[in-house]
């Protein structure tokens, strides 16, 4: 993928700069400080999700709305997909209908790319397959960028299965390029060959978050295929699974993350996700913000 200076997309973080990343950043503080209210009345936006959705799609309906956005919001099931069109033909009929700007989240990793060289509107990304998932890493590093001022130098723990996730590949892109030193840590079968070409050390120990600045911990994904990579979930929390113990363990200015859904007493109890050190409620609050500032950026053709 090109710089988003060069193209109309925002399909994953690997490419964005730094200068880019503070670009959204400071029009997502913007539109959170109601410093500028920002509006795209009369502009059509299509949400086609493939797949369940709380968060991200809640957050980008409340984004254009925000920003006086017509959102078309059309899932599968009441959609011409179940007739058989393709996802190209269903989005150019959309175009011709008026949208100016699609959201997707579909499970088939890669496919953003390949329908963003066959329509001439902005797609953003809202999660494909085990691909990319772009605007949760950007809220996240916002997130983490207005709790510390900067994270250059911070030792980020980002545990669970990596393999399967779209959230870890993408934070690691974001917060590599904002300067943090990542570990990514799990089982072995959910730790992917080559991983570390990415810039990350691994580790197979929960120990290691001891000395982070920053804990993530990434959802088990019981929808998609587990079978032989861990026993049971009940092993994995064990080994695992982020407890009450380990508040008093960790640094005290540690903060806690999740993308979401928690699935309490697996990856985190909730205790944990409750406490002082979370910042996963605010994760969620700031991905209206980034999600307006997305959607404003492209639509204005200035990403």
């Amino acid at each position: 993928m090109q710089s988003l200076y060069k193209t109309s997309h925002l399909l994953d973080t690997e490419h964005l700069s730094h200068k880019e990343l503070n670009l959204i950043f400071d029009l997502a503080r913007k539109f959170k400080n109601n410093d500028t209210l920002g509006t795209h009345r009369g502009t059509n936006v299509g949400f086609l999700f493939h797949e369940a959705s709380t968060r991200t799609k809640g957050s980008f309906l409340i984004a254009c709305k925000n920003l006086g956005i017509n959102v078309l919001d059309l899932s599968p099931q009441n959609s011409s997909f179940v007739k058989g069109e393709s996802l190209v033909d269903t989005a150019e009929n959309l175009i011709a209908l008026g949208v100016n700007l699609f959201v997707i989240r579909h499970n088939q990793s890669g496919i953003m790319n390949y329908l963003s060289e066959k329509i001439d509107v902005p797609i953003i990304n809202g999660g494909d397959g085990m691909h990319a998932h772009p605007t949760q890493a950007l809220l996240d590093a916002f997130t983490l960028i207005e709790h510390f001022g900067s994270i250059e130098n911070k030792k980020v723990s980002i545990i669970g299965d990596i393999k399967h996730s779209r959230v870890a590949r993408s934070n690691i892109h974001t917060l590599k390029t904002l300067g943090a030193e990542i570990t990514v840590i799990g089982p072995k079968t959910f730790i992917p060959i080559g991983i570390e070409k990415m810039g990350v050390n691994i580790s197979y120990s929960l120990d290691t978050i001891l000395e982070s600045d920053i804990i993530m911990a990434l959802r088990i994904q019981k929808e998609r295929q587990l079978s032989g990579l861990i026993p049971s979930f009940s092993d994995y929390a064990s080994c695992y699974g982020i407890k009450e113990k380990h508040l008093t363990e960790i640094k005290s200015e540690a903060v806690i993350m999740h993308p979401g859904p928690v699935n309490r007493g697996i990856e985190i109890s909730g205790k944990v996700a409750d406490s002082k050190n979370s910042l996963i409620l605010e994760q969620t609050t700031n991905g209206i913000f980034i999600r307006m500032a997305v959607i404003s950026l492209l639509l204005e053709g200035n990403l």
